[in-house]
């Protein structure tokens, strides 16, 4: 009996967040894609333009416009909002970051001027402010989900299960 507790322990500490250190290279995946969608106007002035050279010429044009305006925007989201370790510790996200010699686990509040103001996650009255030349920004590491240890835990916990089950059926 004692084991099953020890094992249930076990798993209650067990998370599936990690902290994985971004190499400068490496981009975030875009969290919403833009995809062109063809209106039935859309397909309905064009097919409207074969039928006069003109309005074919307009057609092209507006189609252009649209194309520009879609890649205008992708580039403005491609855009940092900061410099630097600013542009990586983005307000309400985890990070667990190295500053003054120190290990912290955090989550990120604001940046006022060149000080990051955050807080330890899970206890928002503990309030850290460190300059940003204090930020050790080679291990930076931001909290992302683990699917890997997520499929562990589960398959562990359905092995407990049956053996459980089975136990109490023998």
């Amino acid at each position: 009996m004692k084991n099953i507790y020890l094992l249930i322990i076990s798993f209650s500490l067990i998370s599936c967040y990690t902290y994985k250190v971004k190499a400068e290279g490496e981009e975030k995946p875009q969290e919403k894609r833009e995809t062109p969608v063809k209106s039935a106007t859309n397909i309905e002035s064009i097919e409207r333009s074969v039928a006069s050279p003109q309005a074919s010429l307009t057609a092209i044009e507006s189609a252009v416009a649209q194309k520009s305006k879609i890649d205008r925007n992708k580039t403005k989201a491609k855009a940092p909002t900061g410099t630097g370790i600013e542009a990586k510790l983005e307000p309400s996200k985890f990070y667990k970051i190295e500053a003054a010699g120190r290990s912290h686990k955090i989550q990120v509040d604001k940046w006022e001027s060149d000080t990051l103001v955050a807080h330890v996650i899970h206890k928002p009255k503990k309030i850290l402010k460190f300059h940003k030349n204090q930020i050790n920004q080679s291990t930076i590491a931001e909290r992302q989900f683990s699917n890997p240890t997520a499929d562990i835990i589960t398959v562990a916990a359905y092995a407990s299960v049956g053996v459980g089950i089975y136990l109490l059926v023998k």
